[in-house]
């Protein structure tokens, strides 16, 4: 029991306090899958190579932008356990409020509509029920419950961040998340949390 509530203080102490995760702006989003295990591919001569399940990682992080007028996706990539993306809100005045979902009673619960842990919620479900319809797996998890996210601060933030995303298959290697490599957090972890990159 004390375990559980640590990793619930863990969960919510990664975001920042009072920041407004639905203003515009860019974010680095980091989300790994259940236990870090490899299940959208393996990196050979340092490029990868997704296979089914990371064919429907990727479509959905692209559909993003396709289903919400108010989001750009940027630079990403699906590793064999993780995606690494850049998700931009754009200014509100652009939002469609006929897409705007209002529930039908009382306060909304989790994070609210059109905020980026919002939008990750629906990405994981969408992406966890393609997966598992496919697999014929139902209810199984394929992503952690949670997920890493850093403000963008400027163009040079951004430039640095794209490229770390566009040099990752390279650097697999040497990747934190790389389940191979001694000191890698791949395998079983208690406290299914994303360790915070230095940005």
């Amino acid at each position: 029991m004390a375990m559980n509530n640590r990793i619930q203080r863990d969960r919510r102490s990664i975001r920042v306090p009072g920041y407004d995760y639905a203003q515009p702006g860019a974010y680095f989003i980091t989300i790994c899958a259940v236990d870090r295990a490899c299940l959208f591919g393996e990196i050979i001569d340092g490029l990868m190579h997704v296979n089914e399940d990371g064919i429907i990682v990727a479509e959905e992080w692209r559909r993003t932008e396709q289903i919400r007028c108010y989001v750009s996706v940027d630079e990403f990539v699906v590793m064999p356990n993780h995606v690494h993306g850049i998700l931009c809100i754009l200014d509100p005045v652009r939002r469609d409020p006929a897409r705007r979902v209002v529930p039908a009673m009382g306060q909304p619960h989790g994070p609210s509509v059109g905020s980026i842990g919002g939008i990750i919620g629906q990405f994981k479900s969408v992406s966890t029920k393609r997966i598992n319809a496919r697999r014929r797996t139902p209810g199984a998890r394929v992503w952690q419950r949670n997920y890493f996210e850093h403000i963008i601060r400027d163009e040079r933030d951004l430039a640095r961040i794209r490229e770390y995303i566009d040099n990752n298959p390279a650097q697999w290697h040497l990747d934190r998340e790389n389940p191979l490599i001694e000191g890698g957090s791949g395998g079983n972890r208690a406290t299914h949390r994303v360790a915070p990159y230095e940005w």
